[in-house]
């Protein structure tokens, strides 16, 4: 223990940050041990032992033990096994960077904060880059299913919604659509990474043609639920903005891209598109006078 004058402020500070250190090094060492994959629980074991010596060099001003946090142990772990190392791991890091900016008000007091203050951002900017998962590798072809079902389905649903409305036939038609769509998008997916030379370009149609098929149940859904057509157009375009936010949200995370930016894009085409082809169902239905 150093025996050091500190401020209550400063000590707040250095006993938050202790318990931070311990809550991580036990999320890092519980999902070290059920890793398989024998770089990632290198990873893994390497951030654990890091936290659990700066919890211990805290630990030497603060003269106190202080326990992890067990709600966000719980919460942390089971993030990172349900959505993958990679988006837990980092979503949990970046809780630290208003506790980074801290570290620069008590270098003055304690010189050796500034090390601690590095090795946090080597984690998030080399280490937890360096983690593999299987899903990140094909955020291509995901991106690739969602995208084109989000603007192709949600468009098609528009139309629909205004040419027919009957909410059954809406549905009908949405599902025929959105299947026949997803086969035809996951084919041309394999055709396309297999002429580029990818070795796991069946795999990547996989995933193109999950991503497509789960994101049409998703949009057709309301038309199952609720008999006016209006309001099921309007269920329709909520999900597919939360399906645009809830995915760029995890990318933003996962592989450090710019939120707004992917999700204003992604919701201005999906919605435009959707617009457009609801204006076509107008002009549609009035142009050849169809009745349903």
């Amino acid at each position: 223990m150093i025996t050091k004058t500190l401020d209550s402020e400063t000590r707040r500070f250095l006993l938050s940050a202790q318990q931070s250190e311990i809550t991580e090094y036990f999320v890092y060492h519980r999902l070290a041990r059920i890793t398989k994959d024998p770089n990632n629980k290198k990873i893994l074991e390497r951030i654990a032992n890091e936290e659990r010596g700066h919890y211990d060099f805290w630990a030497r001003y603060t003269g106190k033990t202080v326990k992890p946090n067990r709600w966000k142990l719980f919460k942390f772990f089971w993030v990172a096994r349900i959505f993958g190392l990679t988006f837990g791991v980092k979503l949990m890091e970046q809780g630290e960077n208003d506790a980074q900016l801290n570290y620069d008000t008590i270098i003055d007091t304690i010189p050796e904060a500034g090390g601690i203050k590095a090795d946090e951002e080597r984690h998030e900017n080399q280490l937890l880059n360096m983690i593999e998962e299987e899903k990140l590798n094909y955020v291509g072809s995901i991106v690739l299913g969602l995208n084109d079902a989000l603007v192709e389905l949600t468009g098609a649903l528009a139309g629909l919604t205004f040419a027919l409305q009957n909410t059954r036939l809406i549905a009908l038609a949405g599902f025929i659509t959105g299947v026949a769509a997803s086969f035809s998008m996951a084919a041309s997916e394999y055709l396309s990474s297999r002429a580029d030379g990818d070795k796991d370009a069946l795999t990547s149609s996989i995933y193109t043609g999950i991503a497509y098929i789960i994101t049409v149940l998703l949009l057709i859904s309301p038309y199952f639920f609720f008999h006016n057509y209006i309001y099921c157009l309007v269920a329709t375009l909520i999900i597919a903005l939360s399906i645009i936010f809830c995915f760029n949200f995890y990318i933003s995370v996962a592989k450090d891209y710019n939120f707004a930016k992917r999700f204003w894009e992604m919701a201005f085409l999906s919605m435009g598109v959707a617009a457009l082809s609801f204006g076509i169902g107008v002009v549609a239905r009035t142009w050849f006078g169809i009745e349903v």
